[in-house]
Order: C-alpha cells, then sequence, then structure tokens
C-alpha cells in the first residue's frame, strides 16, 4: 500500500510508484499511433468520412457510469477486506487480554498466544498464495503441512482450551468467552477467504477491456474534424483515463495480492506481534515501515 504524506502538484504529476501508467503505456501508444495514423490518411490520402462527436459523447457517457460502477465494486471489496483485517487486530489484543484473565499458567497461556500469532501469519500466506515464510514457521513449525494450516492454528486452539477446560485450570465462563473469541476470528478469516476466492464475475473485466478499447480506437473519428492534428492528443488523454480505470478496478479487487495497492498485510500482522509481545514477556518488534512510500 501507498504510503505517503500529501505530496504536491510536481510529486502528483510524475509520480510512477502505485501508477497504473507503466502497466497501460503500451495500450495508449497503440490507440495514439492508430490515432495518428487516420488524421495523417484523412489529411494526406483521401478525406474520412467523419460520424461527428455526438455518438461518442452519449457512449463516453455510458461508458463512464459502467466503469464507476465496477470501480465502486472493487473498492467495496477492498474496503471490506481492510474492515475484516482490522476486526482481526482487535480480536487478536482482546484475545491476549482474556488469556490473561482466564488462564493462569503462563506456559499454557503462552502457547496460545503463540498459536495466534501463528494463525495470523499463516492466514496472511494463505491469503496471497504463497508458501509459509520463515516468519510463520517462527510463530508455529508443526501446523505447515496440515491441509489448511490457518483452520489447524485455530483449532488446535480451540483443542487446548477443551483440555484445559476438562483439568480444570480454565472454568465455564472463560472457556465460552474464548470460545466467542475463536469465532469472530473464525468470521473475519472466512470474510477473507470469501474475497480472496471470488473475484468479480469476469464477464465485468471483458466487457470494459472491449468497449474501453472500441471506443478509443473509434474516438478519433468523431474529433478529427474539430481537434485536427491535435487528436492524438486528446486520444490519449481519453485511453489514460479509461485504460486507467479499468486497471485500477483490476488490482483493487484483489486486496490481498503483491501489488503495491494492495494492502500491507505484513505490517499488519506486525501490529499483531507487537499486541502479543507484552502477554509473552518479549521485547515488542518495532512496527513496519514504508520503503520508498510502499508498506508491504
Amino acid at each position: 500500500m501507498i504510503v505517503r504524506d500529501e505530496p504536491g502538484l510536481w510529486a502528483l504529476t510524475f509520480a510512477m510508484r502505485g501508477s497504473v501508467l507503466p502497466k497501460i503505456l503500451p495500450r495508449i501508444a497503440v490507440v495514439t499511433g492508430i490515432s495518428i495514423a487516420l488524421v495523417w490518411f484523412d489529411h494526406a490520402i483521401w478525406p474520412i468520412h467523419l460520424a461527428g462527436a455526438a455518438p461518442f459523447a452519449v457512449f463516453g457517457v455510458a461508458l463512464s457510469l459502467f466503469l464507476g460502477f465496477r470501480n465502486n465494486a472493487a473498492y467495496d471489496r477492498w474496503w471490506e477486506a481492510r474492515k475484516l483485517w482490522g476486526q482481526l487486530i482487535a480480536d487478536c489484543r482482546a484475545y491476549a487480554r482474556e488469556l490473561d484473565v482466564f488462564v493462569s499458567e503462563v506456559s499454557h497461556r503462552h502457547t496460545l498466544l503463540r498459536l495466534a500469532g501463528g494463525f495470523i501469519h499463516l492466514h496472511r500466506v494463505n491469503l496471497r498464495g504463497i508458501s509459509p515464510d520463515g516468519i510463520a514457521r517462527v510463530w508455529v513449525d508443526d501446523l505447515l503441512d496440515a491441509p489448511h494450516p490457518p483452520c489447524a492454528a485455530l483449532n488446535a486452539i480451540a483443542h487446548s482450551l477443551r483440555d484445559a477446560q476438562k483439568n480444570g485450570a480454565l472454568d465455564g465462563f472463560g472457556a465460552k468467552a474464548l470460545s466467542e473469541r475463536l469465532a469472530s476470528m473464525a468470521l473475519a478469516q472466512a470474510g477473507c477467504e470469501r474475497i480472496a476466492t471470488t473475484p468479480l464475475p469476469f464477464v465485468y473485466s471483458l466487457l470494459v477491456h472491449r468497449t474501453s478499447l472500441l471506443y478509443c480506437l473509434l474516438v478519433p473519428l468523431g474529433v478529427m474534424n474539430i481537434a485536427g492534428w491535435m487528436t492524438p492528443v486528446f486520444v490519449a488523454v481519453i485511453a489514460y483515463v479509461f485504460f486507467g480505470l479499468a486497471a485500477v478496478t483490476e488490482e483493487l479487487e484483489r486486496p490481498f495480492g503483491s501489488t503495491v495497492n494492495s494492502l500491507p498485510l505484513d505490517a499488519m500482522c506486525r501490529v499483531v506481534e507487537i499486541a502479543l509481545a507484552p502477554h509473552l514477556g518479549e521485547a515488542a518488534p518495532k512496527r513496519m515501515q514504508p520503503v520508498a512510500h510502499v508498506l508491504s
């Protein structure tokens, strides 16, 4: 995720980190080159029958509305994912406090805390679709081969709480409170997995890309009689707007990805580590800082 102070006009104009321009630049170059060829053909070889700007204005408004709808849908996914991770952080903090209240044996409490830290890291790597890294192995190394490691961590916590209740080390009220906390964490986990495994319908992406490309290829026919040799400039600006919006929605609809506009899952896991450290009797690690304005 891009993290920076409010940039000035110069930075906003020329900043490339976090911009989709490098991704869409080839498409902009193609439609701009075609518009140059059309203008040259119209002026040098044979006049082209121009359609006028009115049909393209109507088409452009309709396309803008559709792009706006898809952008809102993608941003809703990104924002819901952020809220779910915020809930997970709050649940982990409350879980650690509740363990201090209800579980008196230090070694048992530390085991339960480390399982919670392992869960949050296993949940992170599961959402990103990557192999467990060294950080996850530090917290839990014996759950990595489970069919679903994040669920295995929550299951291990539940089994440990069950055994503690049977042995009299945990009373019924404490078991109920901690079970409800686990249920809240599992609910947030399921919400994140729903977002990660259910993208926006492919037909939306197909329609947006096709109509945007078609519009940018045809729009020179509507502005040549007004703009003349400035037509390629207007086409490039229009292509940047439409292709850029389409590319932005593609990044936002995958909030757990590895792009610079995805959620900073590493940093949020570090927040959980900082919250658990005092309860483990360990020194809290430092918060992660942005590198070149990017927080991973």
